[in-house]
């Protein structure tokens, strides 16, 4: 751990990640690593047919390409960062690279918090004004939908990270994550950070907080439709039809909410073990949510799995 002089400004930050545990770091690379390229692979082919066959396009296959696109930037925004701490005896970044991985990384978090709620949306008018939906969902609708949720996490994204780098770090500049966490970062700060936290408490509002109703309010209204429906086969496409979304929003918020929801340990060495954990859990989640999705949307997706056929055809036989 460096301190630097208490008037000196800090010029970079040093990453703790897994230092403490030096044998962890090489099983962790070849699994990160692992876990990275199958979501690069998932991800990138998702997104390209849902862009290439024609038979996708339409709302919610264009709000997947959007998650497709957001997971394959989420990750590539931190994993290169943290497999090349697992190698790196010194594991340094520059004030300014910590800044550009900080807006990256809530920026990409944001978003896929909108998306989600966007894609719950075109679900709900999908299964409960299906009559609707063509007018509703139409492109002109779409489109700016997505458009809004990209611009509204970058925008969540530039003020919590210039709040946060515009604080003065005097002191201690090694950050106890493997990336450069916000929370963590601000533990470093020589300086009141109460606006940071009241800031950071109504940005988890309108993120969090406001998606997770507007979801579940929307699959209140969904579950009521479905179970009106006189048949068995119709329930059950019905439901088919929003299972891998829901499926998906059930880990992306559980998670959450298991990571910064489970008490603290008073205990010191219960302390230093949750800590290892806590991290641990904060890469798996950064790495295993992005890689899931593609599994989730394509597993039971007829349409998916026959335009994968397609694509990996025409790249076959196409001369």
């Amino acid at each position: 751990m460096v301190l630097q002089n208490e008037t000196s400004p800090v010029t970079g930050f040093i990453l703790l990640g897994l230092s403490a545990h030096p044998k962890l770091e090489k099983t962790f690379f070849v699994l990160i690593l692992a876990m990275y390229l199958v979501t690069l692979l998932g991800n990138a082919v998702l997104l390209l047919v849902t862009i290439f066959d024609p038979h996708l396009h339409t709302p919610m296959y264009f709000f997947l390409g959007n998650l497709s696109f957001l997971d394959i930037c989420y990750t590539t925004s931190s994993v290169p960062l943290t497999l090349d701490s697992f190698l790196t005896p010194r594991k340094t970044i520059s004030f300014s690279g910590c800044a550009i991985q900080m807006f990256l990384s809530f920026a990409m978090g944001a978003t896929e918090c909108v998306l989600l709620g966007m894609m719950a949306f075109d679900r709900y008018v999908a299964i409960c004004n299906p009559l609707r939906y063509p007018v509703v969902m139409s492109k002109a609708a779409y489109v700016p939908m997505a458009v809004s949720s990209w611009a509204a996490g970058s925008a969540a994204s530039m003020l919590q990270t210039s709040l946060a780098m515009r604080l003065p770090f005097c002191g201690d500049n090694a950050i106890n994550h493997f990336t450069c966490e916000i929370l963590a970062v601000l533990k470093l700060a020589c300086a009141d950070i109460s606006i940071n936290v009241l800031s950071m408490g109504v940005t988890n509002v309108i993120f969090l907080g406001a998606p997770v109703l507007f979801i579940s309010s929307s699959y209140v209204f969904i579950l009521g439709t479905i179970l009106r429906i006189p048949s068995a086969e119709g329930r059950k496409k019905a439901f088919s039809t929003c299972s891998a979304h829901l499926t998906v929003v059930t880990i992306f918020y559980g998670t959450i909410l298991f990571m910064y929801g489970k008490p603290k340990s008073k205990d010191p060495l219960g302390a230093d073990k949750q800590d290892l954990a806590d991290k641990l859990m904060s890469l798996f989640y950064g790495v295993l949510t992005p890689m899931l999705n593609p599994i989730i949307y394509s597993l039971r997706n007829k349409d998916v799995k026959a335009a994968v056929r397609n694509l990996v055809s025409k790249k076959h036989f196409t001369p």
